[in-house]
């Protein structure tokens, strides 16, 4: 089936006004009539809950975290772009989109990347007016910085603490709500299923992660904004807590999941030191505006001092292979490229697993001060985590997953296939394509909480006129009684192994089969043995404790539970997209010189797939993906 991503006529730049004058108003009076759900608290889900409140809806809005300052766009370092172009070095909207639509390989909406780059001046202005410490010049203009895949300084930043610092002015919004009674806030409470009534999203069944207690919430529409699925490999940049949960039971009532093998791996992380780890430490790519990737020309000298190779022999891989963007390349191809040095044996560090980001040239030319109060906060990091003075010698990097382009599939309104049910923010696959640039997440999660919503769910309301259905509607019941039946069901089973052993066995398994390259042998091979694992998930896993009480294992056993399902999803689309693309990268498929090759005659499209049933095959629909303005080329940033 073709889907309809319900986008506007007329002129690229003018789509987005054109759409807001054609939408439908709720009257102001009758926007409290309305109640709407937010799941999730991150820049997404406080900025929509707290756009939404300001307008006068009811909101209840729902995070796993003690608070919602706790969500994982805390975590974000490097920066937010928007086309502002104060530097005046030639950035525009049009410069911002191009870059976003090239830098994602030419697989995302035309219209969703142009209104993205569009509002993008608007979260800046926001977010200064909100109290935003961005960083400034000496005479008080706000700073810019450069990230992958640009050759502008467009990256807004407040050192490397940006999301921290975006995340609480959002906050302050939502707080501001909560506080006038506008918004109802559900901290430690998951969502663990969608209720759809006569094909409607009518509202959500949670658990609450304190005393077990589940319950049904109703609402006109849910939104959810949830972030994305990296953690499905185990080992990943993400906090320990991400999950594919709230998407993929939004998946399993109708709602279509598209292009889950678009994951990305980002190329500055601290290596992994050995199979105690849990998770990975992300370096922001805002290191690579001053910091140079280098490894030695010869593997013989891959064990000694960094200090004691001299220039001549090193090779500043990046800079060689892309001079026109050096050490700024996008993340895709910097990843690739030093997964290439490390498999030729030229990699540094334990297990050769790691290549050098070098700021002596940086200190030397711009002082120790101002490399520190540029990154201070990042090298204080790397110190505590390796016990290395970055200052000193140079930091020891490694691609790791960080990222997800692929998520619910939506339409231009923002909303899925299910009629009332919106997704924002990473959880949506809608802005990114193959692959996302640097800065770009910070801007969608706020363009699409703050500026698009607002105006979308109010069209929605006004057009459907969607009916009321109470919590006392036996679906809802029905619904609570199946997360029950689960939640007892993962309880019961006793096993001889943790949720954590086989969560780690199906990361590493991914990273194998379906990480930074893949073929189609491999991906083969992990679909065998996915149902393997998940089969032994449910005959031998070991869940400890009780419902009716605070229940970590419990909570994480219903993740890893998730993850079994969807690894076999994002498997079958990567193994169906028979080309290379941004982070999707096809060993069969690749230029002489090792770079992605498209097949945009065969897969110009969005594969949506939608849920048939428990180990039943899903079913396909094609969003063919139509440029009007943009001419597809093969990227090169040599």
């Amino acid at each position: 089936m073709p889907l309809d991503g319900k986008i506007p006529s007329g002129p690229l730049s003018a789509k987005w006004d054109k759409h807001k004058f054609d939408s439908k108003l709720v009257n102001p009076a009758n926007k409290r009539k309305f109640d709407v759900i937010v799941v999730g608290s991150g820049l997404a889900g406080a900025s929509a809950a707290a756009s939404l409140a300001e307008l006068g809806y009811k909101v209840q809005c729902f995070c796993f975290q003690d608070s919602p300052r706790r969500a994982h766009s805390i975590a974000a370092q490097g920066g937010i772009n928007a086309a502002k172009n104060y530097p005046n070095d030639g950035d525009s909207i049009q410069r911002l989109f191009y870059d976003t639509i090239k830098g994602g390989d030419f697989r995302a909406r035309e219209a969703n990347v142009y209104r993205l780059a569009q509002v993008s001046g608007n979260i800046i202005d926001q977010c200064v007016a909100q109290g935003v410490p961005f960083a400034r010049e000496y005479g008080g203009l706000l700073s810019n910085r450069s990230f992958g895949g640009a050759q502008v300084s467009r990256t807004f930043y407040a050192r490397g603490q940006t999301g921290q610092q975006l995340l609480l002015g959002a906050y302050q919004a939502l707080s501001r709500q909560i506080g006038l009674g506008a918004v109802q806030m559900f901290p430690r409470t998951e969502m663990l299923d969608l209720v759809v009534i006569e094909g409607q999203a009518k509202g959500i069944v949670v658990r609450n992660l304190v005393t077990g207690e589940i319950t049904s919430h109703a609402a006109d529409a849910v939104v959810l904004a949830t972030g994305g699925y990296g953690n499905v490999f185990f080992l990943s940049t993400n906090a320990k807590g991400c999950n594919v949960t709230a998407t993929w039971r939004a998946y399993k009532k109708g709602a279509f999941f598209a292009n889950p093998c678009y994951t990305q791996i980002h190329p500055t992380c601290i290596p992994v030191s050995g199979e105690h780890q849990s998770k990975l430490t992300l370096m922001s790519e805002s290191l690579r505006n001053d910091g140079r990737v280098w490894v030695p020309k010869r593997k013989e000298d891959c064990s000694k001092p960094p200090s004691s190779i001299p220039d001549s022999d090193r090779d500043y891989f990046l800079e060689r292979k892309y001079p026109s963007f050096g050490n700024l390349a996008p993340r895709d191809i910097s990843s690739r490229s030093a997964k290439e040095v490390c498999d030729e044996g030229r990699g540094v560090g334990p297990g050769g697993l790691g290549v050098y980001l070098d700021f002596a040239d940086s200190i030397k030319r711009l002082s120790l001060n101002v490399v520190r109060e540029r990154y201070g906060n990042l090298f204080d990091m790397y110190e505590k985590i390796t016990g290395e003075n970055a200052y000193e010698v140079p930091m020891r990097i490694y691609p790791a997953v960080h990222y997800t382009m692929g998520g619910s599939w939506v339409d231009y309104n923002l909303m899925s296939n299910l009629p009332g049910l919106f997704v924002l923010g990473e959880a949506n696959f809608s802005d990114h394509g193959a692959n996302r640039l640097g800065a770009s997440a910070l801007m969608q999660g706020l363009a699409d909480g703050y500026f698009v919503l607002p105006y979308t769910i109010g069209h929605y309301f006004a057009s459907a006129k969607p009916a009321k259905a109470p919590v006392s509607h036996p679906e809802f019941k029905k619904t609570e009684e199946s997360v029950r039946v689960l939640t007892q069901k993962l309880l019961s089973i006793k096993g001889k192994r943790t949720p954590t052993s086989l969560h780690r066995e199906l990361g590493k398994l991914l990273w194998e089969k379906c990480g930074m390259s893949r073929n189609e042998a491999g991906l083969k091979e992990a679909l065998k043995r996915i149902p393997e694992l998940r089969a032994e998930f449910w005959k031998n896993v070991n869940v400890t404790g009780e419902n009716g009480e605070l229940n970590q294992s419990l909570e994480y056993a219903g993740r890893v539970a998730d993850f079994m399902e969807f690894a076999e999803l994002l498997c079958l689309d990567a193994l169906h997209r028979r080309e290379s693309c941004g982070g999707h990268f096809r060993q069969e498929f690749q230029t002489p010189d090792g770079e992605a090759k498209r097949d945009d005659e065969n897969f110009s499209y969005v594969a949506a797939w939608e849920y048939q049933g428990s180990n039943q095959q899903p079913t396909m629909h094609k969003e063919a993906l139509v440029y009007e303005e943009v001419h597809m080329s093969t990227r090169s940033y040599k």
